[in-house]
């Protein structure tokens, strides 16, 4: 269920755009990167989530993931976050590459202690997300295995 649009008393900001060793990120340690659609379609559950966060939009319709994996290792080099939350809507195959885009980072910055939050929004409701979904999600062959070994429950495809 898509919610109205209200006041939020916050401005959308662009993560690519966002200082990586801004202020407000330096005093919170706290981030939230959201999927920029959230911004109008859900925008309760944005003012939620965003509170003691340093609240930053990514659409990886319009920016490329290599990107945005640059300035999350750049911005992680430089400040010692507490925690990171990506929350996107589910089902987008845009989104969906935000939260393998953190994943492939952590990688890169290893021995890093930083709490990782992953949320998607499905039917209004936010789900939090194992990190290892996202991890197994890019495997189509791993998926296509745990299909055939769970062949006599039914997953629904939509």
């Amino acid at each position: 269920m898509k919610q109205s649009r209200n006041n939020l008393n916050i401005e959308p900001r662009n993560f690519l755009s966002y200082n990586v060793a801004g202020e407000e990120l330096r005093k919170k340690r706290k981030l939230l990167l959201y999927g920029t659609c959230i911004f109008n379609e859900y925008p309760d559950i944005l003012k939620k989530w965003s509170k003691g966060r340093v609240p930053l939009s990514v659409c990886l319709e319009r920016e490329h993931m290599n990107m945005v994996a640059l300035k999350l290792a750049s911005l992680l080099a430089r400040i010692p976050l507490e925690e990171l939350v990506i929350l996107t809507v589910d089902g987008s195959p845009h989104c969906v590459q935000l939260h393998m885009t953190v994943e492939e980072v952590l990688k890169i910055v290893k021995n890093i202690t930083l709490k990782v939050k992953h949320l998607v929004i499905e039917n209004g409701k936010v789900i939090e997300i194992d990190p290892k979904c996202v991890k197994i999600a890019r495997y189509l062959s791993k998926i296509m295995k745990l299909l055939r070994e769970k062949s006599s429950r039914t997953i629904e495809v939509q």
